[in-house]
């Protein structure tokens, strides 16, 4: 069905992490591909300045060397840890990256959402591709 899918994982409880990768890897394509993709909200200048040094870098390698260990079942996926803001990030990866689905777990929605809203749904109202919710 699809040949490039966008899995964005997340560490907030509740998220289906291995219900989106399972759903992903049933509607790919032979061939095709699947990147799994963890957005660390970035550091505000104010803060970053009183982190130690190399700090940022450090998070990066232990979010990724976490996932690694937590996608072992799927070798397949390749993996990626960016800086930014997660809804905002995902949909410019797409863009950038000729991402044909994206498959991302969502919460069910509550009150906060409605001022807030919520990853999931920043995403479904931007992405440029296909986007298959998963709750």
């Amino acid at each position: 069905m699809y040949k490039n899918i966008l899995v964005p994982v997340s560490f907030e409880p509740g998220r289906k992490r291995e219900e989106s990768l399972r759903v992903a890897e049933e509607m790919l394509d032979p061939g095709g591909k699947i990147t799994a993709l963890h957005v660390l909200e970035e550091v505000p200048s104010y803060i970053a300045q009183y982190l130690p040094e190399g700090q940022v870098e450090q998070n990066h390698a232990e979010v990724e060397k976490i996932l690694r260990e937590e996608l072992a079942a799927h070798p397949k996926i390749e993996l990626k840890v960016v800086d930014g803001h997660a809804g905002h990030t995902i949909v410019d990866y797409a863009k950038e990256h000729g991402v044909d689905c994206i498959v991302i777990a969502s919460h069910r929605p509550g009150l906060q959402d409605v001022f807030l809203g919520s990853t999931a749904a920043r995403v479904v109202r931007h992405a440029p591709c296909s986007v298959h919710v998963v709750r």
